[in-house]
C-alpha cells in the first residue's frame, strides 16, 4: 500500500497536468492507496479555492475516489460522517474535526456558526 499526497489527489482529479495526471492514474491503476485524511482536508480546500469547485462537485469527486476498489482512507468512520455532515452544508474541515473527536466528551469552539451547524446531538461546547 502506498500513501498519496494532496498534489497527487488534486492531480488526479483535476487533470489540470498531463504528463503528472498520468502518473496519478497509473499509480492508483497499480497499487494499493492510502489516502490520509489530512490529504483530504488539504485537497477539499486546494480544489474550492484554488479551482474555485463548489462543495457539490467536491463531494461528488471525493466519492468518485473513495468508491474505487484499491483506495483506502485513513479512519474511514470518521470520513463517512465527515461526508455526509459536508453533504449537508457544514465546511468539510468542521465536519472532519467533528468526525475526528473519537473519546472526548466535548468538542469546545468559539465558532457559534459550528455549533449550530453541528446540531444537537453533536457534542459541540460554546466557549
Amino acid at each position: 500500500m502506498i500513501a498519496v499526497d494532496t498534489n497527487v489527489l488534486v492531480r488526479l482529479l483535476t487533470s489540470d497536468d498531463p504528463a503528472q495526471t498520468q502518473r496519478a492514474v497509473e499509480l492508483f491503476a497499480q497499487e494499493s492507496i492510502l489516502i490520509p485524511k489530512t490529504v483530504l482536508l488539504e485537497t477539499e480546500w486546494v480544489l474550492r479555492y484554488s479551482y474555485e469547485l463548489s462543495p457539490t462537485v467536491i463531494l461528488a469527486a471525493f466519492r468518485k475516489v473513495l468508491g474505487l476498489p484499491q483506495v483506502t482512507v485513513e479512519d474511514s468512520n470518521a470520513l463517512v460522517e465527515a461526508l455526509a455532515r459536508y453533504g449537508e452544508g457544514m465546511e468539510f474541515a468542521d465536519a472532519l474535526h467533528l468526525a475526528s473527536v473519537g473519546e472526548a466528551d466535548q468538542f469546545a469552539t468559539f465558532d457559534a456558526r459550528l455549533k449550530k451547524r453541528a446540531g444537537r446531538e453533536a457534542r459541540v461546547r460554546l466557549l
